[in-house]
C-alpha cells in the first residue's frame, strides 16, 4: 500500500503528501488500519484521509524512540547534533512555500501567516541548534576543600500532544529546545 497521495496547492502545485504514521524513521500504516478525513476548514470538504494513531501505535513509536535514544541519539556528539539541527532548518527554509501552503490548507490560516509561522520555526531550530554544542556542566566551589559539579545528562523519550490549529509551530516550540539539551553520555 502506498503511504502518500498527490495533493495540489495553488502556490506550489502537486506534491506528495504522506498519509501514514512516522514511526521508527519510516511511514507506516496504523496498527488498526483506521483512517480519518482531514477537512478543508474553508469548504469543510475532505482533503485527504490519513492513518489514525491508536494506543498501540503510540506504544510502537515510544519503543522506537527509546531504542533510537539509547543506541544512537544519546551517543551523538553535540557538534553533530548542532549540524543536524541546522541542516533541518536549511531544509525547512528551502521548502518554506510548500510547508506554508500545507499549513494554510490544513488549518485555514492565510498564506502570509503560515509563511511567518514557518519562518519562526526555521529561526527557532537555528537558535537551539546554535546552543547544542555550548551546553556544558559546571564546577561549583562550595568550600576550600570541596566542590560540586553539574553535568547535563539525557533523561529519555518525551511526547507531546499538539492542537490541530497550530501544529507546525507547536511542534518546533516544544521539540527544538530539547534536542541540544540531550548531551552524549561520557
Amino acid at each position: 500500500m502506498t503511504l502518500t497521495v498527490t495533493l495540489n496547492t495553488p502556490i506550489t502545485g502537486d506534491y506528495q503528501q504522506p498519509i501514514g504514521l512516522f514511526i521508527n524513521n519510516e511511514w507506516v500504516e496504523g496498527v488498526d488500519k483506521k483512517k480519518f478525513e482531514v477537512l478543508n476548514p474553508s469548504t469543510e470538504q475532505p482533503i485527504v484521509s490519513v492513518h489514525e494513531a491508536t494506543e498501540k501505535d503510540v506504544d510502537l513509536a515510544v519503543a522506537a524512540a527509546r531504542k533510537a535514544f539509547n543506541t544512537t541519539w544519546r551517543q551523538t556528539s553535540t557538534n553533530e547534533r548542532s549540524k543536524l539541527m541546522l541542516k533541518l532548518a536549511d531544509i525547512a527554509e528551502k521548502n518554506i512555500d510548500l510547508l506554508a501552503a500545507v499549513e494554510s490548507l490544513d488549518n485555514g490560516k492565510s498564506i502570509t501567516m503560515a509563511r511567518g509561522d514557518v519562518g519562526a520555526v526555521v529561526s527557532c531550530i537555528r537558535y537551539y541548534g546554535g546552543w547544542a554544542d555550548k551546553i556544558h556542566g559546571k564546577t561549583i566551589d562550595i568550600a576550600p576543600d570541596m566542590f560540586h559539579y553539574t553535568r547535563p545528562e539525557p533523561i529519555g523519550v518525551c511526547g507531546q500532544i499538539i492542537p490541530w490549529n497550530f501544529p507546525f509551530s507547536c511542534w518546533h516550540g516544544r521539540l527544538a529546545p530539547l534536542w541540544p539539551l540531550v548531551t552524549p553520555s561520557s
